[in-house]
């Protein structure tokens, strides 16, 4: 699935629970939400407001 990056919600640096929201793709007009798989740190968004990401790509590091 090929979707643009539609908001970005959190930054570099942000401490996330496991659930949270960390940017919002769009695809045919459906908006789907990134959540973080665990609790911690994110160290890297990978991604910005307007680019193109598939399946595989990577869009945050947490730790």
């Amino acid at each position: 699935m090929v979707a643009n990056v539609w908001k970005v919600v959190a930054s570099a640096g942000d401490t996330v629970s496991e659930g949270d929201t960390l940017v919002i793709l769009e695809s045919m007009k459906m908006e789907i939400p990134v959540l973080a798989e665990s609790d911690g740190t994110l160290r890297e968004l990978a991604v910005n407001e307007g680019d193109v990401v598939q399946e595989g790509d990577l869009i945050a590091v947490i730790e």
